[in-house]
Order: structure tokens, then sequence, then C-alpha cells
């Protein structure tokens, strides 16, 4: 057996396993390409899956779908949508959102009755690998074209190899080095010690070892307590090990809930490290709140989209700092990172149907595959791993006016193009 179809068995099995799905339910006679193949004639519109965390731990991520969705679609349809030769007119683009409650098991069921109940034409997912790798699974499985962002590209690719799916998200490599070079700028002022919090999800399996060895490769001590599951209600003996070894520099890959836990409890047993900076759990404002007037004050995170990049859409022409002031114009919430990726998804969306032209499945994906757009995150061109990496910098979290918090850049790493908008906080205040 060839070492991708090894892979690739393997990873389909698992994730069967994980999201209960029993094997009558793929058969053959369901996974034939001429199953969900429509007549063009017929056709009155142009149907766009997309799974959503709606509701569930990343909700956070999905807060943005609608009203994004609702701009988006306007701005696709507003000359009456996309011309398909085999229609011989244009057809509107209409988006179907179902909730995957943020469970793994639940965004595999959904993709599934998108593909083969609802039958749509392309699918549309992003954030996270606990709801992405399984909506790609799925589309693997059904031959389903699908675009895809906000999965780390390392715990995306262990669900591939891909022929059907393509991913636009930065990389661990590329955040592990971002981290380093940020931390490398205060190293002097910090004794080099690492605490890590990584839970038992993909992310807590593929990051921390490329993490040791970059961080021990540049004089770092790496601390890992190890895995633990989602909801631990108790950090103390993690918290301990930290203070025994000294740790100065916390980071982390949690969910929001469990990060809300596990800072309070660190407050409460007076550990405070000098930098914080933690990915997942403090991309969105509502975590913030959550944490309390004060304690967020200082926080680090990787920022993958912001009020203040530079780019446009391909789509309205609009910049960040557009769609997010009437964001907060209109819904009186604070802007937050996923608004930009998931405007971008439908950038996607709407380039690839236009120079495809057609909704033959094969043509749908030579054409994600050809994708070469500048749009609201960046330039998008997929690599042979069909992976684009997007940039990533560091921002910090700090009280604010008009906000409880804000959002500001602190350092751009690779990305100069990017500005900082204020000077790194340092230390954390106890």
């Amino acid at each position: 057996m060839k070492k991708n179809d090894a892979t690739k068995g393997i990873s389909r099995r698992t994730f069967i396993k994980t999201a209960g799905i029993a094997g009558a339910a793929v058969g053959a006679s369901v996974s034939m390409p001429g199953f969900l193949r429509k007549s063009w004639a017929a056709k009155d519109r142009i149907l766009i899956g997309h799974p959503s965390s709606l509701t569930g731990p990343l909700a956070g991520l999905g807060e943005p779908t609608e009203w994004i969705t609702k701009r988006a679609v306007e701005a696709i349809n507003k000359d009456g949508g996309i011309f398909l030769k085999e229609a011989g007119k244009k057809l509107p683009v209409e988006i179907k959102i179902v909730d995957t409650q943020s469970d793994p098991a639940k965004s595999g069921d959904v993709a599934s009755k998108l593909i083969l109940k609802d039958k749509i034409d392309l699918m549309l997912v992003m954030y996270t690998p606990d709801v992405v790798n399984p909506v790609t699974n799925m589309c693997e499985r059904y031959e389903m074209p699908c675009i895809s962002l906000g999965s780390p590209a390392e715990p995306w690719l262990t669900g591939g190899p891909y022929h059907w799916s393509y991913m636009a998200f930065w990389s661990v490599q590329s955040q592990v080095q971002l981290y380093v070079s940020f931390w490398d700028k205060i190293a002097d002022k910090t004794n080099k010690v690492i605490g890590a919090m990584f839970p038992n999800d993909p992310d807590g399996k593929t990051m921390p070892p490329v993490f040791k060895e970059k961080t021990e490769a540049k004089g770092y001590k790496w601390i890992d307590p190890g895995r633990f599951p989602y909801f631990m209600r108790d950090f103390s003996a993690m918290i301990n090990t930290f203070r025994k070894d000294k740790v100065e520099i916390l980071t982390a890959s949690l969910i929001s809930p469990d990060f809300t836990t596990a800072w309070r409890q660190c407050k409460q047993m007076g550990f405070t490290p000098k930098l914080a900076t933690i990915g997942k759990a403090l991309l969105f404002p509502s975590a913030l709140e959550a944490l309390g007037p004060d304690i967020g004050h200082g926080l680090t995170c990787e920022v993958w989209w912001s009020k203040h990049h530079p780019y446009k859409s391909s789509l309205t022409g609009e910049m960040p700092k557009d769609i997010c002031a009437d964001w907060e114009k209109e819904t009186k919430r604070q802007w937050t990172p996923s608004i930009g990726f998931k405007h971008a998804g439908y950038e996607l969306v709407a380039d690839t149907l236009k120079r495809a032209g057609t909704l033959d499945k094969e043509a749908l994906r030579q054409a994600i595959e050809a994708t070469d757009l500048d749009t609201i995150i960046g330039h998008i061109k997929f690599d042979d791993r069909h992976v684009c990496e997007t940039p990533l910098v560091i921002g910090q979290w700090v009280k604010s006016d008009k906000w409880p918090y804000d959002l500001e850049l602190v350092y751009h790493g690779q990305h100069p193009e990017i500005p900082t908008t204020a000077e790194l906080i340092f230390p954390l205040p106890a």
C-alpha cells in the first residue's frame, strides 16, 4: 500500500469512529458521483453549504456568520448572480447555514446531510480542526468541492491527503516562528522558561512538539504538564508545576471557557507570568469580557485579521476598517477577527464560481485549485498541499474607553505591511 493511501484510510476510519457514522450510510451506491449530479436546466439557484459554529464553545468564531452572509450574498447577487454556461443565464447564490454546535460529530453529520439531502453545489467551512476536519473528510468521501479557512495547516493535513478540499490559514510552523521571534524581543527581561497549556485536541496534539523543538533550540526551557480534556475544572496541579519551575512566559491553545477557568485560578493562586501569549481563546472580545474587568489587561495572542489590516475585498472593495465600522454600527457589538475570514470565504466562493462558469464538480475543484486572488485577508494561492498560508501577527488586549478591551497590534513579524498600533505592555500587571 502506498503511504498516501494508508494515510487516507487511517484518517477516514478514525473520523468515522469519532463521528459515529454507520458504515451502511456511506455505501458505494451513495458515494457514486452520479448520485449527486443535477439537471442544469432545472436549477434556479446555486446552493452553498456552510456548516458554522453558531452555538457551543466556538460560538464566538461563528458570531458574525449571519451578518456577513447577508452582506456577501447581496453583493454576489446584485446583478443577478453567477453566469452558468449550462443554464445559459445567471443564477442567484443561496447559502444554507447549519449549526455544528462546535461539535466534531455534529459537524460531520451536517456536512453529509448538506451533500446528500440538500444536494449543495459547493461547501464552505471554517474555524478550528474540530469543525473543519470532519466536514472536509465528508467532502472527500462524497467528492464535493470544499473551500475551508481557519484551521492551522498541520492539524488539517492530518485528515488528508486531499483532492476536493482546500485550506487558507496559517501553519503551526509559522505560528511558532512568530511566537518565538516575539518572545525573543523581551528575552533579556525573562528567564526564558515557558509553561504550556494544551488540551487533548488536534491543536494540542500537533502544536507542542513543534513549540518544544523550536523554543529549546533558542535556549528556552519548555515546561509541559501534558494534555487534558475540554472543560477541566481544576488547573491547580498544572499551575503549581509552573510556579515550582519558575515559569515567566505562559502559552496555550485553549477554548475560551477553559482559559477563563485556568486564568482565574492562576490569579487566585498568585501566579502571574511576565507574559502570556494565548492562542484560540482570546480571539474575540466576549472572551475577554468573560474574564472580568481587569485580569485580561495585557494578555497577548496571535492575530490573523484585524480592522487595522491593509487588504481590500475583491467582492465589495471594502477595507477591514470599513467592514468593522459597519459591524459595530449595525450590531452595537465590538468587531471580531472572525469577521474577516467569514467575508473572505465568500470572496473565494464568488471567484471560484465565476471562473468555473459551471457547477460541474471537477471544474469547480480545478477553479479552487487555480485561485490567485487578493482578498480582505491577503493574497490567496494554494500550494501542492492544498494550503495557502495567511498572515499572522501578535496583538495585545488592553483596557479601553469605548469597549471593555481593545485589541492592539504590537508585533508584525514577517509582515511589515501590517502596521503595529501600540507598544507592548510588559510585564503583565500582577
